[in-house]
């Protein structure tokens, strides 16, 4: 087997796969970067296997993604849609010569559209939090909370990613208020490290519609559990058809996402609280987010348990949620599994038995929360070590 990775050379994701490689004792992937294939390189022969990774992170790609003129300032919230729309167009230029790939375009395009990925889990029977149709702006957002009886919402760029732009927006008799990574400056919107809270309608309203013109995709703020004094959910990676590794992702408000400055939780602690009857459960909802994705080697799952433990839904699905520095299953981290599962035969066992995916990924699901409660089962992921970085990197692009 002869790896070609599709990324940027510089990446810490590009290394950790080239050393999982290389220590199965196979050749040295060859990588093809990112900024070659949006500036028009040859795409890989049909002969090849190809593992397409994140073009996040690098200041040159993403100006080529947005076809812009500059590269974006650090951190600076714009583009998402044009950016979306280069790296379904890179995925196909990568696509374009037959090769064989570890990451679908068509499912990549999918897990990059927060409105599409959404409804195409809904569709397969995936629990998922309630969505409401979508909203142009403000006004509209507030007439569709309403008139859904909601209080209480996630307001998500539909292209977004690492929390980018997300904004936890609860609305009260006397006031509304917005939990947010976003950083307001006179000259535009940036993305930071540190969480702000916005209790100014009009500033957030102004917030809200600066965005919507990216499209958005506004979900129902479902109450997770939690452990001690934080609420917690869970990263799960899910291998050719099998949830291997996980990570729990402890938070005080209502963003867990660990380069946010958030913790990561204790496993073992957290699958006591859920019960094995409810962990077994959730990890059958991961198998069924993963599998309505079967031409892809790998995706991420962030999965929620509600208050209670009795109860879960999964929050997104990510194309590119597989860097999980310094967690390990059966000695491997995520990079020595998804290798594994190509060399032991695994990766073509599941495509051959993946059910086919669900007719319809256009528009979101409605209604009432989709949550799934306690049954039994067996699937178990395993996973244990420390992490030795500040930032989780997830989502698509970035």
């Amino acid at each position: 087997m002869r790896l070609t990775v599709v990324g940027n050379p510089d990446n810490r994701r590009v290394a950790l796969l080239r050393r999982a490689v290389r220590e199965a004792g196979l050749p040295d992937p060859a990588v093809l970067p990112w900024a070659r294939v949006l500036t028009g390189a040859a795409p890989p022969d049909a002969d090849a296997l190809v593992r397409v990774d994140s073009p996040g992170e690098d200041a040159e790609v993403d100006r080529l993604l947005r076809g812009a003129a500059t590269p974006a300032r650090h951190g600076e919230l714009i583009g998402l849609a044009d950016t979306y729309a280069g790296l379904v167009a890179g995925m196909g230029r990568v696509a374009a010569g037959g090769a064989t790939l570890l990451n679908h375009p068509d499912d990549v395009a999918v897990l990059c559209d927060k409105r599409r990925c959404h409804a195409l889990l809904s569709a397969a029977g995936v629990p998922v939090p309630s969505a409401l149709p979508p909203v142009g702006g403000y006004p509209q957002l507030r007439a569709a909370m309403t008139a859904a009886g909601w209080h209480r919402v996630f307001v998500k760029p539909a292209h977004g990613s690492s929390a980018a732009g997300v904004l936890a927006l609860a609305v009260g008799p006397r006031r509304v208020q917005a939990v947010t990574p976003i950083e307001i400056t006179p000259d535009g919107l940036f993305n930071s490290l540190r969480l702000r809270r916005y209790d100014d309608e009009a500033t957030i309203a102004a917030l809200v519609d600066r965005l919507a013109p990216e499209g958005l995709h506004v979900e129902q703020w479902l109450p997770k559990a939690g452990l001690a004094d934080r609420v917690v959910d869970l990263r799960v990676v899910v291998v050719a058809g099998r949830p291997t590794h996980a990570v729990v992702r402890a938070a005080r408000g209502p963003l867990t996402n660990l380069h946010l400055g958030n913790a990561r939780g204790d496993l073992d602690a957290l699958r006591v609280a859920a019960g094995p009857e409810s962990w077994a459960a959730a990890m059958r909802t991961c198998e069924r987010a993963a599998a309505c994705f079967p031409r892809s080697l790998h995706v991420g799952v962030d999965l929620m348990f509600l208050v209670g433990w009795r109860r879960h839904a999964v929050a997104e699905v990510n194309a590119f949620g597989d860097l999980l520095p310094g967690v390990l299953a059966d000695g491997r981290d995520t990079y020595a599994e998804q290798v594994h599962a190509l060399t032991s035969g695994r990766w073509d066992r599941w495509r051959a038995t993946a059910p086919a995916r669900p007719p319809g990924d256009g528009t979101a699901a409605t209604g009432r929360d989709a949550v799934a409660g306690t049954a039994t089962g067996s699937a178990r992921p395993t996973a244990g070590g420390p992490a030795t970085t500040r930032r989780e990197e997830v989502g698509c692009a970035r």
